[in-house]
C-alpha cells in the first residue's frame, strides 16, 4: 500500500444537520490518518463557512481521546454553502475563498461529513478541481448509492422507544396518539419506527394518504373492541390532493424555461409549504372525522441528539478509516459507502442530487401491510 507522505494534510469538516456518529467518523479518520499514513488531520469549524473563514483546529490524538461516544460534532455544523454565502444579509458566491484557503492550508484532500446537500456542494467543489471525499450522514438514510447511512440506526432506536413509551398512555386513555417523525422527503425513519414500534398507521411522504381513509382503519380498530391507536407520521407526509397538485406542477416544470420556470418553481414551493408538515391539522381533521380523543406528538431535534448507538459507531469508524486508504490510493471526487460487508468508492457525479426514496413495493412496506398497518392509502 502507498503511504502517503508526512507533509501531507487531510482537512474535515461536518456540515448540515447534527447527525450521531459524526464524531465517531472523525477519529476514525484521525487516528487512522496518524496511524498508518503519519499525515497532519484539520478540522474546520462550523461547516464550510469555517472553511472559508479559515477557522481551524489541529486533530491530534489528544482531540480525538474521549469522542468515539459523543453525539453531535466536536467541530460545529451549519448548513451554509460555498456559493450561497450568508455574507452582509445577502447570498454571496465564496468558492474562490474556500479554494484559496484550502491551498493555504496544503490539503491534499478535504473530507466532508454530510447528507445530500454536502454531496452537492462537495461535487462543486471537487469540480472545480479540489481533493474531495465525502462520507454519508444523515438520520433520514436518504443518500443514494450506500446500503446505510450513519446516524440513521440512533434516530431509529429513539424514535421507537418513543412510540414504545406512547403506547402506555394512549391504551390508559383510549386516545389516538400520532407521532411526528422526521422525514421531510423520505419515510424511512417513520416506516422503520412505525414497524418496529407496532404503530396502527404509517404516513410516509412517498405513499400519499386520505383523511378519510386513515379515519376509516382507525374506526375499523375501534369496532374490533382496540381502544387506542398509535399514528407514526414523516414529517413530510402529504395528503393525495397535495402530492397530485405538486405532480401536475413538477411536469410542467421539467418542459419550462425562462421566467415561465421561475413562476413554476414559486408555485412548486408555496404547495410545498401548503400541504407538507401539515400534521397539526391532520390529527384536528381526524379528531372531528372519529370523534376520538387525538394527541400529537413531535419527536424533532430528539432523535438527533444523545449518544450514538453501536451500530452508528461501528458504521461511522469503518466508513471514517476507510476514507484514509481511498486517499492513500489518491481516489478523490467520491462518497465512501456501505455495500453489504464491503466499503466501496462511489463516484460523486453518480450519487450528488439524487435521493434514495422508499419504493413502495419495499420488503418494510410490504410486511407492514400484512401485519395490517395502514398507510392511509
Amino acid at each position: 500500500m502507498k503511504v502517503l507522505k508526512r507533509s501531507g494534510h487531510i482537512g474535515i469538516l461536518t456540515s448540515g444537520g447534527d447527525t450521531p456518529g459524526l464524531n465517531a467518523a472523525i477519529r476514525g479518520i484521525g487516528k487512522t490518518a496518524t496511524n498508518i499514513g503519519s499525515m497532519q488531520v484539520i478540522g474546520f469549524r462550523d461547516g464550510f463557512r469555517g472553511l472559508m473563514e479559515n477557522r481551524s483546529i489541529r486533530l491530534d490524538n489528544g482531540m480525538l481521546s474521549g469522542i468515539l461516544t459523543l453525539g453531535g460534532t466536536i467541530l460545529g455544523t451549519s448548513r451554509d454553502k460555498p456559493h450561497k454565502m450568508p455574507m452582509g444579509g445577502k447570498l454571496v458566491d465564496m468558492t474562490d475563498v474556500i479554494i484559496e484557503n484550502y491551498h493555504k492550508n496544503h490539503l491534499d484532500v478535504l473530507v466532508c461529513l454530510g447528507g445530500g446537500g454536502t454531496l452537492k456542494n462537495a461535487y462543486r467543489l471537487s469540480k472545480k478541481g479540489l481533493n474531495v471525499i465525502t462520507l454519508p450522514k444523515t438520520i433520514d438514510n436518504d443518500i443514494v448509492g450506500t446500503d446505510m447511512t450513519f446516524g440513521f440506526d440512533t434516530a431509529l432506536g429513539i424514535a421507537v422507544e418513543a412510540i414504545d413509551r406512547l403506547h402506555s398512555t394512549a391504551s390508559s386513555h383510549h386516545r389516538i396518539i400520532f407521532v411526528e417523525i422526521m422525514g421531510h422527503r423520505v419515510g424511512w425513519l417513520a416506516l422503520g419506527a412505525g414497524l418496529a414500534g407496532g404503530a396502527d398507521a404509517i404516513l410516509i411522504p412517498e405513499i400519499p394518504y386520505t383523511i378519510d381513509k386513515l379515519a376509516e382503519s382507525i374506526l375499523e380498530r375501534v369496532n374490533r373492541g382496540k381502544r387506542f391507536s398509535i399514528v407514526a407520521v414523516a414529517e413530510g407526509a402529504i395528503n393525495k390532493t397535495g402530492a397530485d397538485k405538486i405532480a401536475a406542477v413538477e411536469k410542467q416544470l421539467d418542459k419550462a424555461e425562462g421566467d415561465k420556470r421561475k413562476e413554476l418553481k414559486n408555485q412548486l414551493k408555496d404547495l410545498e409549504k401548503q400541504y407538507r408538515g401539515s400534521t397539526i391539522q391532520m390529527v384536528e381533521e381526524l379528531q372531528k372525522i372519529t370523534r376520538l380523543e387525538t394527541r400529537l406528538t413531535i419527536l424533532g431535534h430528539l432523535q438527533r441528539g444523545g449518544t450514538p448507538s453501536a451500530a452508528d459507531r461501528l458504521l461511522a469508524t469503518r466508513l471514517g478509516t476507510r476514507a484514509v486508504h481511498f486517499i492513500q490510493e489518491e481516489k478523490y471526487g467520491i462518497m465512501v459507502a456501505v455495500k453489504g460487508n464491503k466499503t466501496e468508492a462511489v463516484p460523486m457525479e453518480e450519487v450528488a442530487g439524487k435521493i434514495n426514496y422508499v419504493p413502495k413495493d419495499h420488503p418494510l412496506i410490504i410486511s407492514a401491510r400484512n401485519v395490517g398497518t395502514s398507510f392511509g392509502d
